[in-house]
């Protein structure tokens, strides 16, 4: 079965990475935390979303829990910006390699930093997008942090 070039490229990095992690494919799709949620039978905050956004000209991808919302100001804080901004359809292209909505954690050809909101490490495993809408990777939040290269931050609204 051939997957799209943009799965086997997280295949791939997941592989060259020595990283545990099972990539599956979905019929149904899942477009929304809460899909994604119901087709792997996972709670909404194992779901892991990839914001990217924008940061005083600089792109950044922070990782949060399917069920919370991303904090701008906390993001801007901890990436010592003056304003941050959820960044437009071209910019997640350039930045990821990914469409959006389809943004996989990693690897990211010109993001400047990556963070993950700290609470996703209180889970046995997560769920990552990995590539495309019906793509999703299994993997312990160390391996998601080793393999994103992230720093753990409080990024979500209280």
């Amino acid at each position: 079965m051939e997957w799209p070039e943009s799965v086997e490229r997280v295949a791939a990095y997941i592989r060259e990475a020595g990283a545990e992690a099972r990539v599956e494919e979905f019929a149904e799709g899942t477009p929304t935390a809460a899909d994604a949620a119901r087709a792997v039978g996972c709670a909404e905050s194992q779901i892991v979303k990839s914001l990217v956004v924008e940061c005083d000209g600089r792109s950044l991808v922070v990782l949060v829990p399917g069920n919370r919302r991303a904090d701008t100001a906390k993001i801007a804080r901890a990436a010592g910006c003056s304003h941050v901004a959820v960044a437009g359809r071209a910019q997640v292209r350039e930045a990821t390699g990914f469409e959006p909505g389809a943004v996989a954690p990693f690897p990211h050809p010109r993001v400047d930093r990556v963070f993950a909101e700290r609470t996703l490490l209180a889970h046995d495993v997560v769920w990552i997008g990995a590539g495309s809408p019906n793509h999703l990777a299994a993997l312990a939040p160390g391996e998601l942090l080793r393999l994103s290269r992230a720093e753990t931050i409080d990024a979500v609204e209280d």
